[in-house]
């Protein structure tokens, strides 16, 4: 009797371990031009192909010029290292980064509101996810909360995109906002629980040197004075009526670069004048690493914000390595979250990041 228990225990373990796959997630941005073979595929479950955009005439997915010879070759390629590897094509509905792009989340809402639009928009997304082999869709709404707009339609775009893909058998995920709500606009969290496969944070990018005169913990697990960190994200989803189990973690393979106003000061909320060493003041991981490296500094790690800086004379940066990844994806795993997911995977340094988040895979017995 004893050994026929056992069995049951172990068969009903092996089905939930077969229906509550760990995601292992990842971007491949377009504008990267970090070749696509060189990927290493085996660290992931789902990668993630950025980006189509939306015509604001035909309501319809349309690739840029240039992106497309490596989209339409993004499939192909990673199933040849990792015949197992998920591909998924994202879409971009931004308002920021779109001003030579045709689409924007102004206009998304749009498309939300008429009939003939939304069937357009859905009727094209799952024509070129078939068209160039890819096995899911992605929405990319992360800055949607922070649109003047009605968005009380999302959540019929949903219902019928859904019905869609299901037929076609295509995984369906979005990436959104930190929190479900901003400024008291928030996503139809009900419609996104019924409809997506899973939504996966943008758990990063909460403070950049374009936008604070402090140095910020861009990417804080916590941080005890303000709402701008990723457990707080995490906790409104889930009250808010989302699953953890449908909630993917963010990683961030970047960080940001202040310039301090005394170098001497230079703990995280310092007093910042500006970006440092780039454009806008954002650094690679693999960037940073050889950065710290010709300068022979080692950064400091903070558990209050589970984050790692450093300070060289004014410059101040800010970012996760290898040690806050392993926490971070630790949490997830404490929460009872579904995986990880990062932007973006050209920016690690030689795997260090990927292969530390992969390190314990998930185990649910």
């Amino acid at each position: 009797m004893t050994l026929l228990v056992f069995y049951i225990f172990l068969s009903l373990q092996l089905k939930a371990s077969a229906s509550h796959t760990w995601i292992k997630s990842g971007y491949w941005y377009t504008g990267s031009e970090y070749p696509i073979p060189n990927i290493n595929t085996a660290l992931f479950t789902h990668l993630i192909c950025a980006f189509a955009y939306i015509n604001s005439s035909t309501h319809e997915l349309v690739l840029l010029t240039s992106d497309e010879p490596y989209i339409s070759s993004f499939t192909s390629t990673i199933k040849k290292s990792n015949p197992s590897v998920k591909p998924l094509l994202s879409i971009w509905t931004e308002n920021e980064g779109c001003e030579h792009k045709d689409g924007n989340s102004s206009k998304f809402l749009l498309i939300t509101e008429n009939p003939a639009y939304r069937k357009s928009f859905i009727e094209s997304s799952i024509k070129m996810a078939r068209a160039y082999g890819f096995e899911g869709l992605d929405l990319y709404v992360t800055t949607l909360l922070k649109t003047k707009g009605n968005i009380t339609t999302l959540g019929i775009l949903f219902n019928e995109w859904r019905a869609a893909v299901d037929e076609e058998k295509l995984i369906l995920t979005m990436g959104g906002h930190f929190s479900p709500e901003l400024d008291l606009v928030s996503y139809p969290v009900d419609s996104v629980r019924r409809n997506f496969d899973w939504v996966h944070v943008q758990s990063y990018d909460f403070h950049t040197p374009k936008i604070d005169n402090f140095t910020g913990a861009h990417s804080a697990l916590y941080d005890p004075f303000s709402h701008k960190n990723t457990d707080y994200g995490i906790n409104e989803w889930i009250k808010r009526g989302l699953p953890a189990s449908k909630l993917v973690l963010g990683l961030a393979y970047h960080g940001y670069a202040w310039t301090l106003v005394d170098p001497k000061d230079n703990g995280i909320g310092a007093l910042a004048k500006g970006i440092a060493i780039t454009i806008d003041g954002s650094l690679s991981y693999d960037y940073i690493k050889k950065y710290l490296s010709s300068y022979r500094v080692n950064p400091v790690y903070n558990s209050t914000y589970v984050m790692s800086y450093c300070a060289i004379g004014s410059f101040w940066i800010g970012f996760d390595d290898v040690e806050t990844i392993r926490n971070k994806v630790a949490y997830a795993k404490e929460k009872g979250l579904l995986g990880y997911n990062v932007w973006q995977v050209p920016n690690d340094r030689n795997w260090e990041l990927s292969k530390a988040a992969g390190k314990n895979d998930y185990n649910l017995s």
